[in-house]
């Protein structure tokens, strides 16, 4: 095949699909799809693609073993908006491929991320870089959102008065907040799209960028649904244990886990959760 279409995919190309109050993301173009995997994995071999049920055995033998380069001949473009707080945590994934809306030559839109009122919480104790689960007063979740709304506001305001002023663009947008929301064409490789997907999609990961992983994720499934499936079975849902977390397992099942040492116990022992837990899947 010279060049492959997936039905599924052109279904969905250039659709809004809604992240936040705000944001989306929609998928561009893509390059590539499952068939793409497997003729990449077969090129040596100089075989064509074979029956759905050896296509999708050679993906999965593929992600399980690691064998990620034929993955990197799939490529998926996507259009993206966003707070600048996400897009600077999204950035970090330098392998993909960015063009970012500038502020230095267009007017930024008055646009602005407010958070739903369910996700306002207090620090966490245990998580330094996130938020505890229990609920914050309703008059606190309010007073938040006053002042977020209020500074929000307050600062495009001034932005657009030094606009007026005739101060240039690159000057008068230094003081707008990281709630702004920004604008990229986001280029990425099915590979590195993994191991985005990987970490955003973790519960570690702050909340607002998970669930601009959730919708990625969505229409990933659309372009290469047998490489997802795979992904999502053996990295995605796996649960990974260093060397000395085997050792602590093995001390766990001999009755011994008040020797259990070197490790980090509350990392060890949600690993342990999450295996016994009924629901596996992390979407």
């Amino acid at each position: 095949m010279a060049h492959i279409i997936v039905p599924e995919a052109e279904a969905i190309l250039d659709k809004e699909f809604k992240v936040l109050d705000k944001g989306f993301v929609r998928l561009i173009d893509y390059l590539g799809g499952d068939g793409r995997i497997v003729q990449a994995a077969r090129v040596s071999y100089g075989q064509g693609t074979k029956t759905i049920r050896e296509d999708k055995g050679l993906i999965d033998y593929l992600l399980s073993h690691q064998h990620t380069s034929p993955f990197e001949q799939v490529i998926l473009t996507f259009h993206c908006k966003m707070p600048i707080f996400i897009a600077r945590q999204w950035v970090r994934h330098r392998t993909a491929r960015i063009n970012e809306i500038s502020g230095r030559y267009s007017v930024m839109a008055d646009e602005f991320y407010v958070p739903a009122p369910d996700q306002v919480k207090y620090q966490s104790i245990s998580n330094r870089q996130g938020r505890a689960e229990e609920d914050v007063p309703a008059e606190l979740r309010q007073k938040v959102l006053d002042v977020l709304t209020r500074e929000q506001k307050s600062a495009y305001e001034n932005y657009g008065n030094l606009i007026d002023d005739g101060i240039a663009r690159e000057l008068a947008r230094i003081n707008l907040p990281l709630s702004l929301y920004t604008q990229w064409y986001w280029q990425i490789d099915l590979s590195n799209l993994f191991h985005f997907l990987k970490l955003r999609l973790d519960y570690h990961a702050q909340w607002e960028i998970r669930q601009y992983g959730k919708v990625i994720a969505e229409i990933t499934k659309k372009v290469a649904p047998l490489a997802y499936q795979a992904f999502e079975t053996h990295v995605l849902n796996a649960v990974t244990f260093s060397g000395k977390e085997i050792q602590a397992l093995v001390l766990q099942l001999q009755g011994k886990a008040h020797e259990l040492k070197g490790i980090n116990k509350t990392e060890f022992e949600a690993k342990i959760q999450r295996i016994l837990s009924t629901d596996k899947t992390v979407l």
